[in-house]
């Protein structure tokens, strides 16, 4: 594709080629074929499978750590509490951080950083037996994070036609360590042990950290991404965007709901329900399985219907509903397995589509400082949410989270509400090559100038060119 302006030739391109450096093989990008290269593919399995398997470690000890705790010096209901959500708060402050200093110092070393301190936190909370150390050693867990820092890799080592692929396989692997942890987590509780799941997370990150040295390939260069880092001059733009807010609040309170329930449901299934500790994954299970069963109709009847305000907004409420009943009606193991299955049905909803409402609301060229702050009120909720069920709990008994879960739920409601349904856009990214010497301003104009482009910005310094289309209009062969 060749775009002249003003006389000046300005090819763009969604790819780049290979090259060497140093006598090692690098991995800026691969030949312009349709599909991922090998390359391309190595690093978006490995640090899919890093990014999972540190996600395993924190969710692991949701359905067994208030069992566990019970015997640790020192412990109460509001410790327990903090002590599973602390990771959220330390996550949140410090991972937009460290994906802007791997900007300065590279992806890897910060990577690699932390999963040791990822690791030694892990190792704490093995060799506790106080309830502060275990706090201690969550907090580090959370201190160790690389999120923004493997998105930013993945953007390094991934053509732009395939970088939306790239991280979609790091969504789906998240979603996958949740699930299995809520299944391993009491199966290797009944083994092993608390401290031995703590021990094994210490492994896994060490294991980590081998992969990230010798199986990620080697970026040639850093580069600026936008559309996967956070970009400190677009922080204002975010936090006054209304609708981002929203959402933002939304992930907040989402998480909120579901590491606060984790801390009191574990002993209303143990006391109330019956169910042995060990036999909290008979339920987990199958409640997992059916409830992305039964999502899949909706996310179908949202995205390819256009019914993604409705659906979002009735999953909020069945999410409401569902917790309303967990405070009301007694906790039997029928009457648990269909709340649980109601309720993990509208929360995989609702975590599947706000990622892409995200997506779709965020200015084209703030898609990464979008997500950043996303993310961030995403584990600041889980924080939140665990003290909250912790205090509640020890005031007021178990089931008095669930009411104001309930509360949260609507408040959600309420703001969603004056959502406005984002157009069904998707997002373009192309390397500008050639001229260099180039008004970016101009292009900019002339992009927007094409069929079934809605949003076009072109940042001369890094080379690049944002669009943001109607893929039913736009058509790239069409651009001059």
């Amino acid at each position: 594709m060749r775009l002249c302006l003003a006389g000046q030739p300005v090819n763009i391109r969604r790819f780049r080629s290979y090259r060497q450096k140093d006598g090692r093989k690098v991995s800026q990008a691969a030949s312009p074929g349709p599909g991922m290269s090998r390359t391309e593919l190595r690093a978006a399995l490995s640090l899919s499978g890093i990014y999972a398997l540190r996600m395993l470690g924190l969710f692991m000890i949701l359905p067994v750590f208030a069992l566990y705790a019970a015997d640790l010096e020192g412990v109460t209901p509001a410790l327990t509490g903090l002590a599973i959500g602390v990771y959220g708060v330390t996550q949140a402050l410090l991972q937009i951080p460290a994906g802007l200093l791997s900007d300065r110092i590279g992806r890897k070393p910060v990577i690699v950083g932390g999963l040791l301190v990822f690791a030694f936190g892990s190792v704490l909370a093995a060799l506790a037996d106080s309830i502060w150390l275990i706090i201690l050693g969550r907090a580090l867990q959370g201190a160790g994070a690389i999120a923004a820092a493997i998105m930013a890799l993945v953007a390094d080592l991934t053509r732009e036609q395939h970088r939306i692929k790239a991280m979609a396989m790091i969504g789906m692997s998240i979603g996958l360590s949740f699930a299995l942890a809520l299944i391993l987590g009491p199966v290797l509780g009944n083994l092993i042990g608390v401290p031995g799941i703590f021990a094994l997370t210490a492994v896994l990150a060490l294991g980590g950290v081998l992969v990230v040295l010798f199986v990620v390939p080697r970026p040639a260069d850093l580069r600026i991404h936008r559309e996967a880092e956070a970009i400190p001059a677009q922080f204002g733009r975010i936090l006054t965007h209304g609708q981002l807010l929203r959402l933002d609040a939304g992930i907040f309170i989402l998480h909120a709901i579901l590491t606060g329930t984790f801390v009191v449901l574990p002993l209303l299934l143990r006391d109330e329900a019956a169910v042995l500790a060990s036999d909290h994954w008979k339920i987990y299970l199958p409640v997992l399985l059916c409830s992305i069963a039964l999502m899949i109709p909706f996310i179908i009847l949202a995205e390819r219907r256009g019914h993604t305000r409705t659906v979002f907004q009735g999953a909020i409420t069945l999410l409401m509903l569902v917790l309303a009943g967990l405070y009301f009606l007694p906790l039997t193991l029928p009457s648990a397995v269909v709340m649980l299955l109601v309720f993990f049905t509208a929360f995989n909803l609702l975590e599947a589509m706000l990622p892409s409402l995200i997506s779709r609301v965020a200015p084209v060229d703030c898609r990464g400082t979008a997500m950043g702050f996303y993310s961030s009120s995403q584990f600041m909720g889980a924080f939140v949410g665990s003290v909250v069920a912790g205090w509640l709990h020890g005031q007021f008994g178990l089931h008095a989270f669930f009411l104001a879960a309930a509360g949260a739920a609507l408040l959600w409601l309420l703001l969603a509400l004056g959502m406005v349904p984002p157009a069904k856009l998707s997002n373009f990214v192309y390397r500008l090559t050639g001229q260099s010497a180039v008004d970016p301003a101009g292009l900019a104009d002339r992009l927007r100038r094409q069929a079934g482009v809605a949003e076009a910005v072109v940042v001369a310094e890094e080379g690049v060119a944002y669009l943001k289309v109607d893929r039913q209009v736009f058509d790239e062969a069409s651009l001059p």
